[in-house]
């Protein structure tokens, strides 16, 4: 949860490095929320004709879009890619695969053109 709201912290941050539990975290926590909503939505009656989410849903998503999209490009940081290879998810299929496979990549070893590597504890964060 603690990853879940650094993320929230630093809305809209999109230069830096975000460790993978980080960016998995917020997945993580960010679909439980989407299934709340959607239930709070059915139970409230409050979905849109056939579909099974609604108001509380879509509010949810608007909260959150800016930081996801944050979390998603300091984690290509991490990775020594540049925050526009989000857009290779717009290729059918193979697309939404690569971004999948650097996702999951381990951070690149040391500091990179985006920062100093999240892994490493630095005097001024280690207690």
């Amino acid at each position: 949860m603690n990853y879940y709201l650094k993320v929230l912290k630093d809305y809209a941050t999109f230069s830096g490095r975000a460790r993978r539990s980080e960016y998995w975290y917020f997945a993580l926590f960010n679909f439980i929320f989407l299934i709340v909503a959607t239930v709070i939505d059915n139970v409230a009656g409050t979905t849109v004709g056939a579909l099974p989410y609604g108001v509380f849903y879509f509010l949810y998503v608007a909260a959150v879009l800016i930081p996801g999209l944050a979390v998603a490009v300091r984690r290509l940081h991490d990775v020594g890619k540049s925050g526009w290879m989000i857009l290779v998810v717009l290729i059918p299929f193979a697309g939404a695969i690569w971004l999948l496979v650097l996702m999951v990549t381990d951070s690149n070893a040391g500091d990179n053109e985006y920062g100093a590597n999240p892994k490493i504890a630095t005097p001024a964060t280690s207690a």
